[in-house]
């Protein structure tokens, strides 16, 4: 059967069905802080074709082929306390071009400013989410937050109420073994829809790896005020293949359901590996086995919702 064929009806795979990519990035480099200065070991590799400024003008000609219809800003780590000003900016970008629709802004959850951050942020009109990242690794190369266990802090917990007080969604960045932990914070916050990022950063391809991996998301599962990013697959691989990204995306599919699943092109970070063009196709062939419908849900109407993007959009 070809790859590019509906396993159920063993016809062509359509490749004009609209996508919302529902995590890309554009940045300044003078604004943002890690793409200066020497390099340093990073979880996605050598970065240095990232060093330079990735513009909206570039991302849309980046995905001006793979019927990209609307699109989701994920923050940038710019300079600290800087976040504000990110979100106008992106917000100045959309009014002139139309992309991105969303915003996810950075908010430090423990910082005790975080209502007047959240209130500014907010004012743009586009944002939806806040994204803090917490992926703690015993390898320091892919560790970001400083413990593995933010969250369990009082302080980032009453920044979480805070968030959950504005209807925002909240992105989260965990790897597996952080999961248990990250399991009771979301059935803590049942009035939070969160996001997991990455499809839960597997980053243990072997056997144990795989299964533990599981294990973790079908724990995640039960709870239903989370949805699943289909994103930054070329991580830890470095490539964009059929083979690596299939049982992933299979997988986090038959755990969540397509409802609860949408996708992320991680741009421009994947174009270290690969061309926009390429991964949206790689990413339809890995949807195959499913209807036309589980389809538009994973490319197109679970982003919608999460980010109200059906709503009409604010100028």
């Amino acid at each position: 059967m070809s790859d590019t064929t509906d396993q159920r009806t063993n016809t062509p795979l359509p490749t004009h069905e609209g996508i919302v990519d529902a995590h890309h990035h554009i940045w300044r480099i003078a604004h943002t802080p890690w793409l200066n200065g020497p390099p340093v070991p990073r979880i996605f590799g050598q970065y240095e074709a990232l060093r330079r400024d990735y513009t909206i003008d570039e991302y849309l000609a980046d995905c001006q082929s793979s019927h990209v219809v609307k699109s989701v800003f994920v923050q940038a780590n710019v300079a600290a306390h800087a976040e504000v000003d990110e979100v106008a900016w992106v917000q100045s970008v959309a009014q002139r071009h139309g992309y991105p629709h969303a915003i996810t802004a950075y908010a430090d959850l423990a910082a005790v400013n975080l209502g007047d951050v959240l209130d500014r942020e907010l004012a743009s009109g586009r944002v939806r989410a806040i994204r803090q990242q917490l992926h703690w690794h015993r390898n320091p190369a892919y560790r970001f937050a400083a413990t593995p266990d933010l969250f369990d802090d009082l302080p980032w917990r009453r920044g979480l109420s805070q968030v959950q007080d504005r209807s925002l969604a909240f992105e989260l960045q965990v790897f597996p073994d952080q999961m248990p932990r990250a399991l009771q914070l979301i059935r803590d916050f049942p009035g939070v829809t969160f996001i997991l990022l990455h499809a839960g950063m597997l980053e243990d391809r072997s056997a144990a790896g795989w299964q533990y991996w599981r294990e973790q998301m079908q724990s995640l599962a039960s709870c239903p005020n989370l949805v699943v990013k289909l994103s930054g697959l070329g991580t830890f691989v470095r490539a964009c293949s059929e083979a690596t990204w299939r049982p992933v995306i299979e997988q986090t599919i038959d755990l969540f359901g397509p409802a609860r699943c949408m996708f992320g092109s991680n741009f421009p970070i994947e174009k270290l590996w690969t061309d926009y063009a390429t991964l949206t196709t790689v990413f339809r062939r890995c949807l195959s086995h499913l209807t036309a419908d589980e389809r538009l849900a994973v490319l197109q109407h679970t982003a919608e919702k999460i980010y109200a993007l059906r709503d009409p959009v604010a100028a």
